[in-house]
Order: C-alpha cells, then sequence, then structure tokens
C-alpha cells in the first residue's frame, strides 16, 4: 500500500527560484526515515534540524505533525484492519490524544514529493549540513557566473528618476539611492526662522542669490512648494521632458530630475500636501508623481497635447486638463476615469483657473474673431458642466496665463495687448476697466502673472527678460527686475521667505532672488 504524502510550505517566497527535484523517496518505518537518493535544491543548502515529529492517522493514513516529541515513530495500518489502541487504551475517536504508533504494522513505502520545508516543520532525519542556514537562504543568493541574477518586477519597473550625488552635483547618481537622499524629511535652515512667526508685507527682489543651471530647453514654469515646511522647495518644468526638484532656498542644488514624459513638460503643479507633482506634457499625459520616490502614482491619457493641469481647490483628487483640443477633461486619480467633460468651440485651450471654493472654472482659449474675443475667456459650472457666460473678455486678445488673488473675490488675466486685466470672481465675472497693469512685454510667449501670498503684490514676466513687480491696488509699477536675456516665462514668489522670488526663461535658466 502507498501513499503520497507532501509537506506544506509554511513560507512564502517574493521571487521565484528555480528548483530541481529529483529522486526523493523515503520509508516509513518504525520511527524513521530513508532517503534512495540525494535531494539536489538550488537555494536551500541546509536544513535546521528540529525536535518534532510526524505520526500517521490510523483512520486516514494521513501523516500527522506533532512538536516537542521525545520519540519518533511512523507506521501505517492496513485499510482492513481494526483502529489500534495507544497505551492500552482502545481508540476509535479522530479527536483523541495522537500518541505514537505500536510497532505492529508492516513498513509503508512512500515516494514523496520535497518542497522547502521551514524549520518549523524540518525532518528528523535530515541532516546539519542541509539544515544550517536556511533562512539565510530567502536573503542571501549566490550568484553563479554566467547566470544573471534575478530583478524583482518592482525594481524593474520602478521610478524613472536620477538622484544628484551631493558631492559632486554635476554627476548624476544611481537610482538605488533614492532611499538615501531623503528631501521630504529636513526643513532647511534658512526658512526655519520664519515658520514660527506670522507673515508680514510682502517685498520685492532686488539682487541675485542663486542661479540654477541644467535644463536643456525653455522652462516653462517654476513653483514653490505650498507646505511651509517643505518651501524651500523649488520645482521647474522644462520642453525638455524633465521636470527637477531644487533646494532653490538655500544650496541650490538639484535635489531630484524626473523623465517620466516623452514630450514637453508644459505645465505642472504642487498637490497640497507637497509630497507629490501633477504635470502634463505634449505627449498627451497627465501625471501624478511622488516626490520622493520618483514613481509614477498615475498615468492619464488625453489623446491631445495637455497644455494645462489644475487640482480642485476642494478635492485634490480630481484634476482638469485642457490643451490642443476643444475639450476640458475632468479627472479622478482614484478611478482613473474621466468624470466630466466641457466642450467649446474652440481649437485649444490656454490655461484653467478654479475659482473660490472649486465651484466654477475659468478657461482660456485662443478663439479670437476678427471684432471680438467672446470665447477668450469662459466660465464653467463645476458640477453640471454648463456654460456661464463667454463674454467676459471683449478684446482682441488672447489669454495665456490666469491668476486668482489670495484674497479678494477676483482674478486677473495675461494678454497679448501686453497688459494684465482684472476680473471680478463674481458672477456676471465683470472686468474692471479701470485696473491694468502695463508696462511688459508678452508678444505671444506663455507669460504668467502670481500674486505674492497676501495680494498685495502681483509678479509678471516678460519677453523682454524682465520680472515686473505691480502694486495691485492702485496697478503702479513697483519694480523692474532684469532677470534674464532671453524672455522670461514666470515669476514665482516665495510663500514663506520675504523678497523672494524665483524667475526662469526661455533659454532653461532659473535663477532664485533676494
Amino acid at each position: 500500500m502507498s501513499s503520497l504524502v507532501a509537506y506544506e510550505d509554511s513560507e512564502s517566497e517574493d521571487d521565484d527560484h528555480d528548483r530541481t527535484e529529483e529522486g526523493f523517496t523515503a520509508s516509513l518505518q518504525t520511527g524513521s526515515f530513508k532517503q534512495n537518493q540525494d535531494v539536489k535544491m538550488c537555494h536551500s543548502p541546509k536544513i535546521t534540524p528540529c525536535p518534532h515529529s510526524f505520526t500517521l492517522d490510523p483512520d486516514s493514513s494521513v501523516l500527522e505533525y506533532h512538536e516537542n516529541a521525545s520519540e519518533r515513530s511512523i507506521s501505517s495500518l492496513h485499510p482492513h484492519s481494526q483502529p489500534q489502541s495507544w497505551d492500552g487504551k482502545y481508540c476509535s475517536d479522530r479527536t483523541a490524544p495522537k500518541q505514537h504508533f505500536r510497532d505492529t504494522a508492516a513498513p509503508l513505502s512512500l515516494p514523496v514529493t520535497p518542497r522547502i520545508i521551514s524549520p518549523m516543520q524540518t525532518l528528523p532525519h535530515m541532516s546539519q549540513s542541509f539544515s544550517d542556514g536556511l533562512n539565510s537562504a530567502k536573503r542571501h543568493h549566490t550568484v553563479q557566473p554566467g547566470v544573471r541574477p534575478y530583478i524583482p518586477k518592482r525594481q524593474r519597473l520602478g521610478p524613472s528618476v536620477e538622484i544628484t550625488d551631493p558631492k559632486h552635483p554635476g554627476v548624476q547618481a544611481s537610482g538605488n539611492q533614492t532611499r538615501e537622499s531623503q528631501i521630504l524629511s529636513e526643513v532647511s535652515a534658512r526658512v526655519k526662522p520664519y515658520l514660527a512667526h506670522k507673515a508680514g508685507a510682502a517685498g520685492v527682489p532686488r539682487r541675485l542669490l542663486t542661479r540654477l543651471g541644467g535644463h536643456q530647453g525653455p522652462v516653462n514654469t517654476v513653483q514653490w512648494c505650498p507646505v511651509p515646511q517643505l518651501s524651500h522647495l523649488l520645482m521647474s518644468a522644462s520642453m525638455d521632458k524633465t521636470f527637477k526638484v531644487w533646494d532653490g532656498a538655500e544650496s541650490g542644488r538639484c535635489l531630484r530630475v524626473y523623465t517620466c514624459h516623452s514630450g514637453a513638460v508644459r505645465d505642472a503643479c504642487w498637490t497640497p500636501c507637497g509630497r507629490r507633482l501633477l504635470t502634463g506634457s505634449f505627449d498627451n499625459t497627465a501625471v501624478i508623481t511622488d516626490v520622493e520616490t520618483g514613481q509614477q502614482l498615475v498615468k492619464l491619457d488625453n489623446q491631445f497635447k495637455v497644455m494645462c493641469a489644475v487640482l480642485h481647490p476642494s478635492d485634490p483628487h480630481v484634476f482638469l486638463c485642457g490643451g490642443y483640443s476643444s475639450m476640458v477633461k475632468a479627472w479622478d486619480s482614484r478611478s482613473c476615469k474621466v468624470e466630466k467633460v466641457y466642450k467649446a468651440g474652440v481649437q485649444q485651450t490656454l490655461d484653467i483657473l478654479f475659482l473660490r471654493g472649486g465651484v466654477d472654472f475659468i478657461s482660456s482659449s485662443d478663439c479670437v474673431s476678427r471684432d471680438s474675443a467672446d470665447r477668450t475667456l469662459i466660465a464653467w459650472d463645476y458640477q453640471t458642466t454648463a456654460r456661464l457666460s463667454n463674454q467676459i473678455y471683449q478684446e482682441r486678445f488672447t489669454c495665456p496665463s490666469l491668476a486668482l488673488h489670495p484674497l479678494e473675490e477676483s482674478f486677473v488675466a495675461q494678454t497679448n495687448g501686453d497688459y494684465m486685466a482684472a476680473f471680478s470672481s463674481q458672477r456676471p465675472f465683470r472686468m474692471n476697466k479701470r485696473r491694468r497693469f502695463e508696462g511688459h512685454k508678452v508678444e505671444g510667449y506663455a507669460v504668467q502673472c502670481e500674486f505674492s501670498l497676501d495680494g498685495s503684490i502681483l509678479a509678471s514676466g516678460s519677453s523682454t527678460g524682465s520680472a515686473h513687480f505691480y502694486d495691485y491696488h492702485n496697478a503702479h509699477m513697483l519694480h523692474t527686475l532684469r532677470a534674464h536675456s532671453q524672455p522670461c516665462l514666470c515669476v514665482a514668489q516665495h510663500p514663506v521667505l520675504p523678497a523672494t522670488a524665483a524667475t526662469c526663461d526661455w533659454a532653461g535658466e532659473i535663477k532664485v532672488w533676494q
């Protein structure tokens, strides 16, 4: 009589390894196993003996496991024989205590298919040389000559991120150092003294603090991290298909280079937590990336070149994408599905701005007729996708960028008429014709505008390479900073440090001013 016996595997291995199983048979005799052939198993050279025993259930011929057994004896009962007794006691109930059989039955030889046996299931006959180092085999694998080591799938499909070596800023370190160089763990020494005090009145920067280089194409936008403790981090997005994170407030060192896009990165922004980045690219995708690890958390195909990507102010899991399409799409990053679609008879969307609370938003397009720009700015109801108004701006200029005032119910639009216009953010979104910010040049470039944290200063780049700072309430120019020799596309004012701003230009250069 023969029966198959398989030993359970008590440990699960993360990485699959090839194992060769040959000729492993055992003879169940009064308390001993006999091994006819040697066991050939990869990565499991030894197994530690353990004081455990196995017994055979008399009713079902099932091999059972016992701990701390002083004796090890296994026998088999003939299927037609009567239930045996242990120590003179008759037992026919399976729930009775399992003890050792008396040596009354004939020996049974069973072919056994071995698996990796945990130390808690080690058989008593196995030698010490086979048992030593079972646990170490799981973590330490010897790579034989000519054999390529196994790489886990998670590591093979890991983040496409380059890390700058702190000792050599110009040299990119390997991706394995992601965990060693934590960029979200410490507060900058320059920012820390200002965290305990309430932010005062915004100031205008006057002198150059740091020059940042490394992008091989125009830098479309720069943005400081919105979290005060992490506000030393500066993000930049470029036409060279990369976006980077810098230590902009102190050392000026590039901390991360992200290469998850195959096209120019047209727009980028931080999430409110400061640990993720939302980017839109000309490769038709919008990507949410983990700042620390560089891992792509979400990647969505819009089926058009993305010009702008904006997070919902009340729900950071929802964001809008616009670009070379007549549609604006609302995505949910949790389900990776399009939640809403806003359709307008335009060729492309240049910028999107959520108004207070995220109930309404404004989209800017390139649709200009001969006499008016009746669809240049369109107001939308976010929930119903209905157009609220397309008669907001009646002049014949496109608006490449929009900015919301942080405190007042108003927003401004950068126009190709070389001025910024002010509007009410409440319906019917009337334009303030007495407040116009002039003195800079746009000339078709995607020049951005931005408010200071207290809303008192409005900053704008210029096609002449200058950075301009305006008093928002009287529209007077406060200062003109000769920042770049190429068109200055963005001016980002620091949320914590007073009179500090970052600028970027068409040549790929970034500068920090104070």
